[in-house]
C-alpha cells in the first residue's frame, strides 16, 4: 500500500514530535511523564528541570540530529551509486570519520580540529571507495559493496590498534563511544545545524538529484555539470557522517534503513519527499533507539549502534538478496 507523500510527510512529523516527547518523559531515574508534565505547571520540581532539560532533551535532540544526518547521508551516498544498498556504515565512511576523530583526540587536538579531522577521514574514505570500485564512473553493486566491506575492515583494524594503544582510564568510554553513545552530549546545536542546513540544500536541489539518480549519462544530457555535483555530494555525505560520528560515534545502517522505507512507502524516489520524510524518520528512528537503550536493561545502557544493527542487519540482507535475484 503507498501512502501518498504529504500525509506521510505529516504523519513523519507527527511521530517524531511524539518521540521527542517520549524521549524526554522516559528514563530510568525517578523523573517520569508524570514529574515531566509538571514543567507545563509552571511550578516545575527543580531536579526533574534539571534532569530533563540538562540532560535528557539535548540527548533527544543530538539523537534527532544524528539520525537525520545520517539519513541524508545514505540518501545521497544512493544517488551517486544509483543503488539502495549504499550507506556511510556498510561503505566504510563512518570507519573513516572515526579513525580521523580519534587520531585528533589522541593528538589532544582542539574539537574543532577534531570535527574537521572526522570530516576529512570520512571524505578521504568515501572517495577510496567509490575510486576502486569504479571503472570509467560506473559501479557495479557486488564490486562496491565488497571494496567498501573491505576499507571498513581497514579503518577497523587502525581503530583497534588505536585502542590498544589508549589509557586504561579513558578505554571503556572509547569503546562504548565506537558502538554509538550519547551519555555526554551537552549541546545538540550544531548536529541539527548541519543536518538541517544540508537537508535544505538538497530539498532546494531535489529535481538535480532525481535527474543524477536517473543516470550521469542522462543528466549530462540535460545540461548538470555532473562532476561538480558529484563533487558536492561526497562532500556533503562525508560532513553528515563525519558529524553524527564525533557526536555519538559509530552508529550503522540508519542511512540504509530509512531512504529504503522511505521508497516503499511512498512507491517513488522523488527527493522533494525524500529528502524531508528522511530527515525525520531517520531522526525518529534513532531517537528511539537510544530510548531504548537507556531503559531496556537501566540503570545500564546498551549501546545505540547495537539497536541500529538489530534492525538494519536483517534489511541489509534481504535487499542483497532480492538484488542478486534481479
Amino acid at each position: 500500500m503507498r501512502t501518498p507523500p504529504r500525509p506521510l510527510l505529516w504523519l513523519l512529523l507527527g511521530l517524531a514530535l511524539l518521540t521527542l516527547l517520549l524521549a524526554i518523559a522516559v528514563g530510568s531515574g525517578p523523573v517520569g511523564p508524570a514529574a515531566a508534565l509538571t514543567l507545563m505547571s509552571g511550578q516545575p520540581d527543580p531536579a526533574a528541570l534539571e534532569v530533563i532539560l540538562y540532560l535528557r532533551l539535548p540527548r533527544a535532540l543530538a539523537a534527532f540530529g544524528c539520525g537525520a544526518a545520517l539519513a541524508l547521508a545514505g540518501a545521497m551516498m544512493q544517488v551517486l551509486l544509483r543503488n539502495p544498498l549504499a550507506d556511510p556504515y556498510v561503505l566504510g565512511t563512518s570507519g573513516g570519520a572515526a579513525v580521523g576523530a580519534l587520531l585528533a583526540i589522541m593528538a589532544g587536538l582542539a574539537p574543532l580540529l577534531v570535527d574537521f579531522s572526522a570530516f576529512a577521514g570520512a571524505l578521504l574514505s568515501t572517495l577510496l571507495v567509490f575510486s576502486l570500485a569504479g571503472v570509467h564512473g560506473q559501479w557495479s553493486a557486488g564490486k562496491l559493496l565488497l571494496t567498501g566491506v573491505v576499507v571498513a575492515a581497514g579503518w577497523s583494524a587502525v581503530v583497534s590498534v588505536m585502542v590498544v594503544l589508549s589509557p586504561d582510564a579513558s578505554l571503556r568510554g572509547i569503546l562504548f563511544w565506537l558502538m554509538g553513545d550519547f551519555s555526554f552530549v551537552r549541546n545538540p546545536l550544531p548536529t541539527l545545524a548541519v543536518a538541517g542546513t544540508i537537508g535544505l540544500l538538497a530539498w532546494l536541489l531535489a529535481r538535480y538529484l532525481n535527474v543524477l539518480s536517473a543516470g550521469e549519462r542522462e543528466a549530462a544530457l540535460l545540461g548538470m555539470e555532473v562532476p561538480r555535483m558529484k563533487l558536492g555530494l561526497y562532500a556533503a555525505s562525508a560532513l553528515l557522517t563525519s558529524t553524527a560520528v564525533t557526536t555519538a560515534g559509530v552508529v550503522g545502517f540508519v542511512g540504509l534503513v530509512v531512504p529504503h522505507m522511505i521508497r516503499l512507502l511512498t512507491g517513488n524516489s522523488d527527493h522533494r519527499v525524500l529528502v524531508p520524510a528522511a530527515l525525520l524518520a531517520g531522526g525518529t528512528l534513532l531517537t528511539l533507539a537510544d530510548l531504548l537503550s537507556r531503559t531496556l536493561i537501566a540503570p545500564r545502557q546498551l549501546p545505540v549502534g547495537a539497536i541500529t544493527a538489530a534492525v538494519g542487519v536483517p534489511l541489509f540482507l534481504v535487499l542483497l538478496r532480492r538484488r542478486a535475484g534481479t
